[in-house]
């Protein structure tokens, strides 16, 4: 054997020499430190990988939560946005609703159209107006819902009185409009004045029985 390897191979002959001088228990207490310490070491390392775990987890948690709230966000601005539009599209159609309720609100009944024409003869009978015969005519709008009501009523009086007559009865029936009027003097000292009226009635369809067209009718009575 050479110098080299008789002087490598003399420290580990000296540490058997010195453990074996060693009491055993003193060994066997350093061998207990030396298991603690790498026990210490191992729970160590073990708890640092553990908070390595639990932030990683901590950190997809907080990830998860974010992007639910971020959905549920997304989720909630789109319902806003969709009751927004629904709200103003009703707000568009409202207006349109409430002018057709309007238009049919200033409508007359089709029931009530006699007891109309009945106004109308009460009224030129209060002007002092002669009604000779009177004419009636109706016609029927099946998309609108609506019935035309046309009386015509040739009348004599005054001319002043007609006119009182004609006033009167668009106050009395709103829903009527006077489409024509005209005049006729037999003579030209002559007070009286005949004249035509063609009254239109704009009626709705009600729940009773219709009235129907009527022929020519003596004045005074009802079509």
């Amino acid at each position: 054997m050479s110098l080299q390897q008789r002087s490598g191979a003399a420290p580990g002959l000296r540490l058997r020499l010195a453990l074996m001088r060693i009491h055993p228990l003193v060994a066997g207490a350093w061998l207990l430190v030396a298991v603690l310490a790498g026990a210490l070491q191992w729970v160590t390392m073990a708890r640092a990988d553990l908070e390595v775990e639990r932030a990683a987890f901590q950190a997809r948690s907080e990830a998860q939560a974010a992007a639910r709230a971020t959905a549920a966000a997304a989720a909630a601005r789109a319902a806003r946005d969709e009751d927004a539009a629904a709200a103003a599209r009703h707000a568009q159609a409202a207006p349109e609703q409430d002018n057709l309720a309007a238009f049919y609100g200033t409508l007359g009944e089709r029931r009530h159209a006699e007891q109309q024409v009945r106004t109308l003869f009460a009224l030129a009978q209060q002007a002092g107006l002669t009604l000779r015969q009177g004419e009636y005519k109706s016609a029927r709008d099946r998309n609108a819902g609506v019935t035309t009501y046309q009386v015509n009523l040739p009348v004599k009086g005054s001319y002043a009185a007609i006119w009182q007559f004609a006033m009167a009865a668009l106050r009395a029936i709103p829903f009527a409009a006077l489409d024509d009027i005209s005049f006729r003097r037999e003579a030209i000292n002559d007070t009286a004045v005949e004249a035509r009226l063609r009254l239109t009635l704009y009626l709705r369809d009600g729940d009773a029985a219709t009235a129907g067209a009527a022929g020519p009718a003596t004045a005074g009575a009802a079509p």
